[in-house]
């Protein structure tokens, strides 16, 4: 599933070519994503200009002369800036057609990717306005953390995972972070020190930056906006490392399951 790097990879993947650009036109294949795509979506943005492309958590945001298209990628979806719009694949679900010649196309195999609009502040919007604080603000720091933390029984990884928390932190980085942090993930997030947030918060934010230099994290079915992969897989110190000697201590990389989702981490270097 794209997360929050990925998603900011194909924002500036994109921004440059469709921002400021009027839109001529719009084509929807299949509505039937993870919510249908609005009936009449294609006339309402048709002369629009989208002013500002931006980020909320991981929804993309165009916003238009009256109003916001908001994209979601979903488990599987992509967007792509084109010259044309030959070749149309099986999945390629939406095209928008820009004055400048560009189509943005938006392929999702599996559909649970979403094509909304939104004609009041986004930051209101049901999908949004409970939403936590971006990891890479300044809202985002160990105090935070630590206040939210304070008599929560929940383990640390749930706990940073939780989109009303912090928004953005998906498992890979919630293993590489705490790993980095030198924090087991089944410890409870209220029995944990203030000091120790605060280095969770830097490492969250650290592989999160570095992620975002590589270009993402190339899982599956992620690429950038030009198709290619990103590449931050090559710099995971724990995620996919199961049985792997530990890049620190070399103590066998320990997996197993929590929320049905793959945790790892080291014994010796994250301590119960």
């Amino acid at each position: 599933m794209p997360e929050l790097p990925e998603v900011e990879t194909t924002r500036r993947g994109i921004q440059p070519f469709i921002e400021g650009q009027s839109i001529n036109s719009m084509t929807v294949r299949h509505r039937g994503l993870r919510w249908p795509v609005p009936d009449g979506l294609e006339q309402l943005v048709t002369g629009q200009t989208v002013h500002q492309v931006a980020r909320r958590a991981k929804y993309l945001l165009l916003r238009c002369d009256s109003g916001t298209l908001m994209i979601h990628l979903g488990m599987s979806g992509r967007l792509r800036v084109l010259d044309n719009d030959d070749n149309i694949a099986k999945h390629d679900h939406v095209d928008i057609y820009f004055t400048n010649g560009k189509v943005l196309r938006f392929n999702d195999p599996r559909r649970f990717g979403a094509m909304l609009w939104s004609e009041d502040n986004t930051d209101q919007h049901p999908l949004i306005h409970h939403l936590g604080p971006e990891p890479l603000s300044e809202d985002f720091d160990g105090d935070y953390l630590y206040q939210r933390a304070k008599g929560r029984s929940s383990n640390i990884k749930s706990f940073i995972m939780n989109g009303e928390i912090v928004v953005g932190v998906g498992n890979i980085y919630a293993n590489e972070a705490l790993f980095l942090s030198g924090i087991h993930p089944a410890r409870a997030a209220g029995k944990i020190s203030k000091a120790k947030m605060q280095k969770l918060v830097e490492a969250i934010k650290l592989v999160l930056e570095k992620a975002l230099l590589a270009g993402g994290t190339t899982l599956r079915d992620f690429r950038k906006s030009d198709g290619k992969p990103g590449y931050f897989t090559q710099e995971l110190h724990v995620y996919g490392r199961q049985d792997q000697p530990c890049l620190l201590c070399e103590q066998p990389i320990i997996c197993i399951r929590q929320a049905q989702r793959a945790t790892y981490y080291c014994r010796q270097c994250q301590p119960r």
